[in-house]
């Protein structure tokens, strides 16, 4: 059986990727999302092992010194990172992950694993995404000129990254991303040696 694949997908705020991956997941069976590890406090609607792995701070910091993260991230106090072992234990069954981080978690996981495949999902434009960081009604006007700030330094390291998807539909970007996966599932560099000898004995 090969391996599955490894599909991390990053992308400014407001581009949709939670909403895209979501759907992602829910069109096929052998597609999963990897569940991150976070040293904050559960909101009452989530559940361990669902939402997150909640685990204390002395617990995620001896999961760095062992090695056990595909990457982490401190953000307001808090650790957040993708634990490893599930991940792989996936993989090696055959089944694809996605992982939905942003991109300094991404270059992480580049680092660890070569033959992740990184996806840079993006609106159609600056000002599509603008538009949908107000029709939020949620940030302040501060908050929407950092995002966007923020977009515009990861446009430029976009070059980092495999793929490049624009989410002008969600179905749109769904099916780009399932032709994606197709695509890398049929690489020879990911074909195991059972599969490579049948190919050099095949008539």
């Amino acid at each position: 059986m090969s391996k599955g694949v490894l599909m991390v997908v990053s992308g400014p705020s407001g581009a949709g990727k939670g909403t895209v991956v979501r759907q992602l997941v829910a069109r096929s069976d052998k597609i999963f999302l990897s569940v991150s590890a976070t040293t904050r406090t559960p909101r009452p609607s989530e559940i361990h092992g669902n939402h997150y792995f909640f685990v204390s701070k002395d617990n995620f910091e001896e999961m760095i010194k062992k090695d056990e993260l595909l990457e982490y991230a401190e953000y307001a106090g808090n650790y957040y990172g993708t634990p490893s072992a599930a991940v792989d234990k996936m993989l090696e069954d055959g089944k694809d992950v996605i992982l939905e981080i942003e991109m300094q978690g991404g270059l992480q996981v580049r680092k660890k694993r070569p033959d992740a495949v990184l996806v840079f999902l993006i609106p159609p434009s600056m000002e599509e995404l603008e538009y949908r960081l107000r029709s939020r009604g949620t940030e302040s006007e501060q908050s929407i000129r950092e995002r966007l700030a923020i977009a515009e330094k990861e446009y430029r390291n976009a070059h980092q990254y495999d793929y490049l998807v624009v989410n002008d539909t969600v179905d749109n970007a769904v099916k780009t991303l399932q032709a994606i996966l197709t695509a890398e599932r049929c690489s020879l560099k990911r074909l195991s040696l059972d599969d490579m000898r049948y190919i050099r004995t095949a008539p």
